[in-house]
């Protein structure tokens, strides 16, 4: 058995309401120095090695992630 972790993010054109909400907190709590938030997503998947890359970027394109305004990285992680 492996792990792959799908991160999808906004991509960089797109507002990310979620991310700006978190950073206007940071300041409300005296948290200084942050530039920047940007809120997305983390699946982890139990796989076995029957699974191909291919089909791991197909679910990821499909289900996961809106590709319009989504971006997504996949790794797999031994266990």
């Amino acid at each position: 058995m492996a792990r792959a972790v799908v991160h999808v993010m906004p991509k960089a054109e797109i507002l990310d309401p979620q991310g700006q909400a978190v950073h206007r907190a940071l300041g409300r709590i005296g948290v200084t120095g942050v530039s920047d938030v940007r809120q997305g997503k983390r699946f982890e998947l139990e796989i076995d090695d029957t699974v191909t890359d291919e089909q791991l970027n197909d679910l990821a394109a499909t289900l996961l992630a809106n590709t319009v305004i989504e971006d997504y990285e996949i790794h797999r992680e031994a266990q």
